[in-house]
């Protein structure tokens, strides 16, 4: 056999190749980071979070964010005891960028507001554990659900240890005692609301307002 012919016998086939190249992950490999369920809940998540920064743009003393780990670990260890709520807002703590939210080191604060949205692989949960979670461990003073596809919505508010449902206004809308705003549903996706009943707007339709009355705006 010629070097060349023991060469080209010796030499990994594209197929051997590939399968030492490929490093093939554990089959029990877990992520902590909560898993979005659709593009109308991810939709929504932004939309929320951009509305409550866009109207509170002013203002330092609060963290929003979405779909991202709360630890909770009484043993401070991020191994155990965790949730990622879909959307929450802490009052009263520094406006900053962060990778999750850690409670023993955000001065033992849980979210004052959470809202979980309603898949039908997460609806028992949102309703049952997460929600005893949320009033027994977190005291969440405002939780709220909501089903971007069949609408449902609710609302409780934390009294006494427990939660207790809110009761809907007239528009249908759900007061929130901690961000002083209503909840409500516009054009099927969950909106905030002015104490006085007015939408609150993003810019871009804040914008589009301003072109409906006046046109273009002007050049500088």
């Amino acid at each position: 056999m010629t070097l060349a012919q023991q060469i080209q016998t010796t030499a990994p086939t594209t197929s051997d190749r590939q399968e030492c190249d490929i490093i093939f992950p554990p089959g029990d490999l877990y992520s902590d980071e909560p898993r979005l369920e659709s593009d109308l809940h991810r939709k929504q998540i932004d939309l929320l979070i951009r509305l409550l920064e866009w109207l509170w743009r002013d203002r330092q003393d609060f963290y929003v964010s979405g779909n991202l780990t709360i630890y909770f670990s009484p043993n401070h260890n991020k191994s155990e005891d965790f949730r990622g709520p879909d959307f929450f807002v802490v009052l009263n703590t520094e406006r900053k960028p962060r990778k999750s939210w850690v409670v023993w080191e955000e001065d033992g604060k849980y979210p004052n507001v959470i809202v979980e949205l309603l898949s039908s692989s997460t609806a028992a949960t949102d309703k049952g554990l997460k929600k005893q979670i949320y009033a027994e461990t977190f005291r969440t003073i405002d939780y709220f659900w909501f089903d971007p596809y069949n609408l449902e919505f609710a609302g409780f508010h934390f009294v006494d240890g427990t939660y207790q449902p809110l009761e809907p206004n007239s528009q249908g809308w759900l007061w929130s005692q901690q961000l002083e705003l209503f909840l409500g549903i516009h054009n099927s996706q969950l909106r905030f609301f002015t104490p006085d009943g007015k939408l609150v707007a993003t810019p871009e339709e804040l914008l589009a307002r301003y072109r409906d009355r006046f046109g273009e705006l002007p050049e500088d």
